[in-house]
């Protein structure tokens, strides 16, 4: 599994890491195992000019279907068109080879609201999930 250390987490299990003004999007280990099996990805559209928070694409699992939201606002600039064949990939590797999308980042400022890995595993164990 990637490192995890330095990411940051909306309270709905996505989290982020920033370089520069670009930031990966993916969903949180926890996240993962609570979908299950990852059977399909909906990827948004690159380009697509998304708001902190919201919907940004769909998870499948034998389960059900996951909205995932953006833990930023700005501009999608790359998905991981792995996920289309591997979509696997979310459970096995959610810190690596199963993160989800980038995006351009248009207010970094946003990334106060967020959790860091500390809050998020004590917000995981607080909620009961």
């Amino acid at each position: 599994m990637a490192d995890s250390s330095g990411l940051k987490y909306l309270e709905t299990h996505e989290w982020v890491r920033v370089n520069g003004k670009v930031a990966t999007v993916g969903i949180s280990d926890h996240a993962q195992k609570e979908i299950s099996d990852v059977v399909f990805v909906e990827l948004p559209k690159p380009d697509r000019v998304v708001k902190q928070k919201e919907s940004v694409m769909v998870i499948e699992s034998v389960k059900a279907a996951f909205d995932i939201y953006s833990p930023l606002s700005g501009k999608v600039i790359r998905v991981n068109e792995i996920l289309k064949t591997k979509p696997e990939l979310v459970n096995k590797a959610p810190y690596g080879e199963g993160w989800l999308f980038e995006m351009e980042c248009s207010n970094l400022k946003e990334l106060e609201a967020l959790m860091d890995e500390t809050q998020y595993r004590r917000s995981e164990h607080v909620a009961g999930h």
